[in-house]
Parts: C-alpha cells; sequence; structure tokens
C-alpha cells in the first residue's frame, strides 16, 4: 500500500549544490547535448544493480525481467522523459543522491567549471552528471520506486529552490518498478525533442549500453535506437576508432579522447574480455588517499562492482572494462580480493597493459611522454610497491635530468654515460629549479656527468630500495660520500688548479666538528663541491636529505643531522681556515654556525635559530666595514 501523505515535504539544496545548479543553470555550455548521456548511464547504472542484486534475490526482478530504458518526448507538454526499470529509489536514497553531492572532487569540480570557459566537459568527470539535465530544463521531477518495495516518491526542483519529495499523486496505484526522470524543456532546448536529434545522441554516446534504449512516441509502439551490444566482445576489427572514443566518453563520463586502447579477449584456462583505456587528462580523483582502481567486472556480461581491484593502486587511472566468463556469477563483492580466478585476471591484465605501454612508448615517443607528464608520479609508485615487475616499470619511467629540457629513459641515461662511470647518478627533491642550481651537482657538473633530477614525493622512496637497472646502481649525490674523481673533467686544466689551491683543513673541520656538536653526524672534506663552499649531504644508510624532509613534515619532534662537507679548494674555507688557527675556538664556533646556515639555506631549508644567523651576519658584515 502507498503511504499517504497530503503535502511535500521541502528541503534547502546543501551550499555546494546550489552554487553548481547556479552555475549549470545561469551558463550556457557548448555541449548541452550531454545531459541525455547522462541521464542515459544512471538509468544503465540503475539496471545493472538489479540484475546484480537478483542473482541472490531473484524475486526483485518479480514480472518484469526485461530490463529497459525509455526515452519519451512530448512535444505538446515541452517534456523529456528518461526512464528505465532499475531498481528504483527509496525515499531517503533519494534525498542522498539527489538532494547531495557526496562526491570527493565535487569542490574541485567547481574551482574548476568556473575558471573553465567551456565546462561541460567537467560534469561528468566529477560525478555530478545529473545536474546537468538543468542545463536544459526549468524543472525536474523524478518518480522513482525500489524494487520490491510498496512505496513510491516524486522528487521535484527547478534547480533554484531547493527540492520536494511527497507520495505520487495518484487513484492508489503504484508506479512501476524504476525511475522516471522528465524535464521541463526550456525553450531553448526542444531541440531534444526532436526524434532525430534523440537518436543521434543515443547513437554518439550510448549505442554501446547492454540494456535496450526506446524511443517512445505518441500514437507508436516503442523502438529500440541503440544496438545493445557489448562492444567489449565484438572483434577489434569490427570496432572503429569513432566507437572505442564513445565507449570510453561513456565509460569515463569525459569529453576527451583514451591515449591508448588495450582491446583483447583472453582464452585457455580462463576466458574474458577486457577492454581498456588509459585517459588523456586526469581523472579528479587520482590522488584520492584510497587509491581506488575504476575498472569495472563483469561477469558474463553482468555488472559486478568496480572495485575488484583488478589493477594495482599504481595504475588506478586506467579505467575500462573486463568481462569474465568464469568467475562465479553470485560471488560476493567482499570475497572478489580473495577469488583465485580474479587474482589470475589481475596478475594478467596488468602484465599485458605494463606490455601495451611499453609497445606505447617505441610506437609514438611524444605521444608516450604526454602520458608520462600526467601519470608518471603515479606509475612510479609501482616501482615501490611491485618488485616483481620494477625492472618493466623502470623501462617504462621517464625523467627529468641536466641532460637538457626534455624527457629522458634510462635507456637513454646509460647510452651517455662518461668513461668509467658505474652508477647512475639522482639528486631528489620537491623543487626542480633548487635541484637543478644545487651544489652537490658541482663535481658532476665539470665531468660532464648526467644526473636524474627526481622531484616526485614517491621518487624518495623507491630510489632507498638500493636498486640496479641493466646492471647500474642508483646513487644519491645527496647521500655518503660520493667521489667522481674516476671519471675525467671536461676541462682537465682545472685538476692542476685545484690540487696547487687546496688548503690543509684538518685542523678547521676538526674546529668545526667541535663547534657544531650534535647538530651534525660528521664534518668532512667534499669530493663534490667545486663552486660552492659548503653543502649537506645525508649519512650514508640513512635516508636522503630529501625523504628525511618529507618524514619529518610526518613526524613531530623527528630532527635530522646531516652531515657537513666542505670545499676545501673554495677561497672562504681556506681563509676561515687560517682565521681559525690564528684566533681559535671561539671564532671556530661564529664560522661553524654560519656555514651550517648557509648549507641549510642551499638546501632550502631555513636556519636552525634565524634570530643566532641574524646577528652573526650582521656582526660579519660590520666587520667587512670597519665599523668594528
Amino acid at each position: 500500500m502507498m503511504t499517504e501523505t497530503t503535502s511535500a515535504e521541502s528541503h534547502p539544496f546543501l551550499a555546494e549544490v546550489s552554487r553548481l545548479l547556479h552555475l549549470m543553470v545561469n551558463a550556457v555550455y557548448s555541449d548541452r547535448e550531454i545531459f541525455l548521456r547522462e541521464l542515459i548511464s544512471n538509468a544503465s547504472d540503475a539496471c545493472d544493480k538489479l540484475r546484480y542484486e537478483a542473482i541472490a534475490h531473484p524475486e526483485s526482478l518479480g514480472a518484469d525481467d526485461r530490463l529497459h530504458i525509455t526515452i519519451i518526448p512530448d512535444k505538446a507538454a515541452g517534456t523529456l522523459t528518461v526512464a528505465d526499470n532499475g531498481i528504483g529509489m527509496s525515499r531517503q536514497e533519494l534525498m542522498e543522491n539527489l538532494g547531495t553531492i557526496a562526491k570527493s572532487g565535487t569542490r574541485a569540480f567547481l574551482e574548476q567549471m568556473q575558471q573553465a570557459e567551456e565546462g561541460s566537459g567537467l560534469i561528468g568527470q566529477f560525478g555530478v552528471g545529473f545536474y546537468s539535465a538543468f542545463m536544459v530544463a526549468e524543472s525536474i521531477e523524478v518518480t522513482s520506486r525500489r524494487a520490491s518495495s510498496d512505496e513510491a516518491w516524486v522528487w521535484r526542483s527547478d534547480g533554484v529552490s531547493g527540492f520536494s519529495i511527497s507520495p505520487p499523486q495518484s487513484n492508489g496505484a503504484l508506479p512501476p518498478r524504476g525511475t522516471s526522470v522528465k524535464l521541463k524543456l526550456k525553450k531553448d532546448a526542444f531541440i531534444f525533442l526532436e526524434p532525430d536529434e534523440i537518436e543521434r545522441i543515443v547513437r554518439a554516446y550510448s549505442d554501446h549500453i547492454l540494456f535496450p534504449i526506446e524511443l517512445k512516441l505518441p500514437g507508436e509502439p516503442a523502438r529500440q535506437i541503440n544496438t545493445a551490444s557489448a562492444l567489449w566482445h565484438r572483434a577489434k576489427s569490427e570496432v572503429t576508432d569513432e566507437q572505442y572514443t564513445q565507449a570510453y566518453r561513456s565509460i569515463t563520463n569525459t569529453i576527451d579522447e583514451p591515449a591508448l586502447t588495450v582491446h583483447y579477449k583472453a582464452e585457455g584456462r580462463q576466458s574474458y574480455a577486457v577492454l581498456l583505456f588509459v585517459p588523456k587528462l586526469r581523472p579528479y580523483d587520482l590522488y584520492d588517499p584510497n587509491r581506488k582502481g575504476r575498472v569495472k567486472l563483469y561477469v558474463r556480461r553482468v555488472f559486478i562492482t568496480e572495485d575488484a581491484g583488478l589493477l594495482p593502486a599504481y595504475l588506478r587511472f586506467v579505467r575500462g572494462v573486463v568481462d569474465s566468463e568464469d568467475v562465479p556469477l553470485n560471488i560476493s563483492r567482499e570475497m572478489l580480493q580473495k577469488n583465485p580466478l580474479v587474482g589470475q585476471i589481475r596478475t594478467a591484465v596488468t602484465g599485458r597493459l605494463l606490455t601495451e605501454l611499453e609497445r606505447f612508448a617505441s610506437r609514438d615517443a611524444k605521444a608516450y611522454e604526454a602520458f608520462f607528464e600526467t601519470f608518471g608520479s603515479v606509475l612510479k609508485e609501482g616501482i615501490y610497491e611491485d618488485p616483481t615487475r620494477r625492472d618493466q616499470l623502470l623501462k617504462l619511467a621517464r625523467f627529468r635530468s641536466t641532460a637538457g629540457s626534455g624527457w629522458r629513459s634510462l635507456a637513454d641515461y646509460i647510452a651517455s654515460m662518461r668513461p668509467n662511470q658505474n652508477e647512475i647518478y639522482f639528486l631528489a627533491g620537491d623543487d626542480p629549479t633548487r635541484l637543478a642550481a644545487s651544489p652537490q651537482l658541482e663535481a658532476a657538473r665539470a665531468r660532464g656527468v648526467e644526473v636524474l633530477l627526481l622531484t616526485d614525493p614517491i621518487d624518495h622512496f623507491w630510489t632507498s630500495l638500493s636498486l640496479k637497472f641493466e646492471g647500474k646502481p642508483f646513487r644519491s649525490l645527496s647521500q655518503g660520500e660520493v667521489d667522481l674523481t674516476a671519471i675525467p673533467l671536461l676541462d682537465e686544466s682545472k685538476a692542476a688548479e685545484k690540487e696547487a689551491a687546496g688548503a690543509d683543513i684538518k685542523g678547521l673541520i676538526d674546529a668545526l666538528r667541535t663547534a657544531l656538536g650534535e647538530a651534525v653526524t660528521d664534518v668532512r672534506a667534499s669530493k663534490r663541491l667545486t663552486e660552492s663552499a659548503v653543502c649537506l649531504v645525508a649519512p650514508r644508510g640513512g635516508p636522503d636529505l630529501g625523504l628525511d624532509r618529507l618524514l619529518q613534515r610526518q613526524q613531530t619532534g623527528v630532527t635530522s643531522r646531516p652531515v657537513l662537507e666542505i670545499n676545501p679548494n673554495h677561497p672562504l674555507i681556506t681563509a676561515v681556515a687560517r682565521r681559525v688557527a690564528d684566533k681559535g675556538k671561539e671564532e671556530a664556533a661564529e664560522w661553524a654556525h654560519l656555514l651550517f646556515d648557509e648549507a641549510r639555506i642551499l638546501e632550502g631549508d631555513t636556519p636552525a635559530d634565524p634570530a643566532s644567523f641574524a646577528s652573526r651576519m650582521n656582526q660579519m658584515m660590520l666587520k667587512a666595514l670597519g665599523v668594528q
């Protein structure tokens, strides 16, 4: 029986929904037609959910077991209805799904849409597709009855003053199971009532939807206007690039084109079809802390979940479908992670996708670099997390380096290694400009040694694993002692000058070590400095400087004890060495802290005690000016 309620309950939209609807209602977008794609996609999801629920509860389908979507244009009334006989929504689900926006990317969507010249391409990307209907509708009425329920509810809104929910006005008869979305179209949107236009949009955006999409015109029987066949089960030779692009846009709710499409069928011990897309644009949830993938698992064309973990977290930017013939239809979502068949699919699909990325890199280097620019920081997570595929991921990685402004592969790096060079040198930090100017690069620069400049947070972690590539170990220039003297200088005349200019600084090192005490692990003469007076490096065996700073930001109270290296050939150091020899320990303490703070500043840090640093600098400048 229907619940009797005499009046509708009115509710305001949450603030972010109101902002979003204001943009939808008052802005004009060139691709307004995507609203129909979004409503059809929602209807398809509802049918998918009911078909999955019916595996365990067949009674949910009842006698109405042919799931379909119906589009009903009414020119006389100026309305367009998109209806489905899927799972439907309860009153609470209407409140939650249509009265709020639960997606974490809503705020980012609003910011990007306000900045974009044409915001429609962002709509589906941020999970707010239903609201796109307000681009063409003066008001919307949603009638929904959940499967197996004896209640139905009507949600109404003009997109401005909030929304209301009430039972449908009827003579007591229940509306059919599912959801009906009726749009009262704006006058400038009446084009979407034309049958030819509706069919064009469905063919362009929704032809591959697995459920029949029917067009119901007044006085005519409903007729199907999509092929309703799973694109991933077709042979590659039968699918056009345009069909792939439209399938990608429907699956991802975006309007860009895929950078890479992977489509194949596996047969043998297991049978499954795969259709995967690597996007060109970065999904809004790419850096979501949960790092969940978005590849949908189907079993014999029945949608199961998009949270099956079919790809590792470092490939979470990939979108698409895997449709298995062997996984049990009644498998629970909780058991998917432990299912051996799903595990085998996960291993095989991951390997195939990485192989396709390798082919992509060989086939079109520029396009691959554009891909890596967008997703490289995520792909490199696998170097740290996936030991079995580490070598393959290192081949796929691209890096900025001191060799120029372009991307470099590790194969490029090894091909340009200098005589007697046996290691892959890198410098990790968070600012590429600061890294390129780091004093720790000086010895390498003097010898023409290329250095990788790593600026993604994950770089600090995978480089801590003592890895090798083609037998060449990775070596940080900011950790431990680095001796490049076996590699010839670009200008050999500088070697003799350096040897002649060197000074005995053992006494200075002992004095600085004593003065700095627990602030440093050690003080030593540097073999990596050629121009700067000082630099800081991490002790051998501990975290690199970049990783150490990252850990400090995460752990309150953690203190770093770096090594202070001084350049025995620098005029300042030789002068300070003579000064300390003449004046003794008191003078050494002042210079020790000044040099240590200078090294910290070169690393992008602040002096340990800014006030003391300023005071020492003032005193030094006054002496230089002859005031004291």
